[in-house]
């Protein structure tokens, strides 16, 4: 066994980036992912960019390492013949076609449960397979506006911002992937597997986490912070002589050894703000004060002090000085690949860090149909 996920197979019939993303965590683990694309390759995310290497999409690699890749026409009856082989070999097929597209290819779960009883099948979507949205496309832009992210993210002079990267697609991957491996585990009990109905929507609200559950306590609607914190002070960025950094004071005890660093002890006796509700509530009073002192030194200055006093703290990265960080170096979270088409290849790697069964980086992202051969021979088809 391979991997953890060594004895799986997945049949991936998604593409862009929720269920590839979800699918290349699961093929980190060790499990077996079958890409399937319609003849010349359909996931669009191959024709997203620039940048391009050797016209090798860097958004397709990002979310497709560690599988196989064959082309199937879906609109045929061939071609859905070779789906329900793989079906019966396979133990997860994951899909993000828009609601009831599988029932119209006569690839529903209750048909593919005939076929597999033990198949454990993914559906991701916008909006979910039930409902009154369940129709509508979804894409992460529009999942961040509806969701409340955006109302959140960004403040007063910004207007409603979205997250840099595609978060409602990410969240969504990381819960199929926790579903998926959930309905495994409980196969080994019952036999059986079962259907999963993932959406873009319901996880991006899940998200909301603390900002959702203030609103729901008290009723009041939250408004867009910037880069201060809803419910903690001081936890923001703060400029200094040079810059910018960040300062995370989670507890009384490091405010106090904040006071301490920059000289103003007097106000961690100050009662508005001795506590964190009190710091809370008289926000406007205390940032500026902060602010002022910060503004004297330089980043590197503020960011030693307060490391030195166990402060949360840290300077604000651009890409390019993520990508040269020792501490991710050490980590293995920069891989190395050689592409057939694209040639060298730097990709991100996996978080996962697992003592006797590790992640492995076995394979490069696939050409479109790549694996049509092995996988059709294996299946006994003749192309």
């Amino acid at each position: 066994m391979n991997g953890a996920l060594g004895n799986i197979r997945v049949l991936d019939l998604s593409r862009v980036l929720a269920g590839p993303y979800c699918t290349m965590i699961l093929g980190d683990l060790g499990a077996e992912i079958i890409k399937v694309e319609a003849p010349g390759g359909s996931d669009e995310t191959r024709r997203w960019g620039p940048p391009f290497q050797n016209d090798v999409s860097a958004y397709y690699l990002s979310a497709n390492r560690n599988k196989k890749s064959i082309t199937v026409d879906l609109k045929t009856d061939e071609g859905i013949e070779i789906i329900k082989k793989l079906v019966t070999e396979s133990d997860v097929i994951v899909n993000n076609f828009k609601s009831g597209t599988m029932e119209r290819f006569g690839l529903d779960y209750e048909t593919l449960a005939q076929i597999n009883p033990g198949i454990v099948d993914c559906s991701i979507t916008g909006f979910g397979e039930t409902g009154p949205y369940k129709d509508m496309p979804g894409y992460d832009f529009i999942i961040q506006a509806m969701s409340g992210l955006m109302s959140i993210t960004g403040d007063e002079d910004s207007g409603p911002q979205k997250l840099g990267v595609a978060i409602t697609d990410i969240l969504t991957g990381l819960y199929a992937c926790i579903g998926i491996q959930s309905a495994l585990l409980e196969r080994t009990i019952s036999g059986k597997g079962q259907k999963l109905d993932l959406s873009l929507y319901d996880s991006a609200v899940s998200s909301l986490v603390n900002i959702g559950s203030n609103y729901l306590m008290s009723g009041k609607t939250p408004t867009a912070l910037g880069n201060h914190h809803a419910n903690i002070v001081p936890y923001q960025t703060f400029k200094t002589l040079d810059g910018e950094m960040v300062i995370a004071v989670g507890n009384d005890n490091q405010f106090k050894a904040l006071c301490t660093v920059l000289e103003k002890t007097e106000l961690s006796t100050d009662k508005r703000f001795q506590s964190n509700p009190d710091r809370v509530q008289h926000r406007a009073d205390l940032v500026p004060l902060l602010q002022d002192i910060f503004s004297t030194k330089t980043t590197a200055y503020w960011q030693g002090k307060c490391q030195e006093n166990n402060i949360p703290c840290g300077p604000i990265h651009t890409i390019e000085e993520v990508a040269k960080d020792p501490q991710l170096k050490a980590r293995n979270m920069f891989i190395h690949y050689q592409h057939p088409t694209a040639g060298a290849i730097n990709m991100i790697g996996s978080p996962l860090k697992l003592s006797r069964t590790p992640v492995s980086m076995n394979h490069h992202p696939p050409n479109a149909g790549e694996h049509n051969e092995d996988i059709f021979s294996r299946l006994g088809i003749v192309k």
